[in-house]
């Protein structure tokens, strides 16, 4: 699973498989929630960074929520199953720089409008590659 949002507004959600989708909806949007207290509570020396991985959000007995924050306040929430043990952290964060290189490539694009939802084939190609490779 897979989202983009802009000032708590999803511009891209991606699940695999569809069904209980909305469940995955909802452990996203509260995901937001933590990204913010995380974000309000990270120091001055690293809000000068350029990109920001939050790391592990929040496990559930289900699943397990990553999140990664954009210097332009571009939030990416990553969801995984939690019995998925090859995932390492390191791998977490190369697929969150894939999300925000193919993120930056769309906004590059002078026919997208900057707030409206993602509906590049390019884009969705990268997520289905990395949702792919993740399982």
């Amino acid at each position: 699973q897979s989202l983009c949002v802009h000032l708590n507004y999803p511009l891209y959600i991606r699940s695999v498989p569809t069904q209980g989708e909305l469940k995955f909806h909802y452990t996203v949007h509260t995901s937001l929630d933590v990204v913010e207290e995380k974000i309000s509570g990270v120091g001055k020396a690293l809000a000068d960074q350029r990109e920001l991985y939050l790391g592990l959000l929040y496990p559930t007995e289900d699943y397990k929520v990553y999140g990664y924050v954009t210097n332009s306040k571009v939030k990416f929430v990553i969801v995984v199953d939690s019995s998925n043990t090859s995932l390492r952290d390191n791998e977490i964060r190369s697929m969150f720089r894939k999300l925000h290189n193919s993120f930056t490539d769309v906004m590059c694009n002078p026919f997208y409008n900057p707030g409206d939802p993602i509906q590049s084939k390019a884009f969705d190609s990268i997520v289905s590659t990395m949702m792919v490779q993740a399982c």
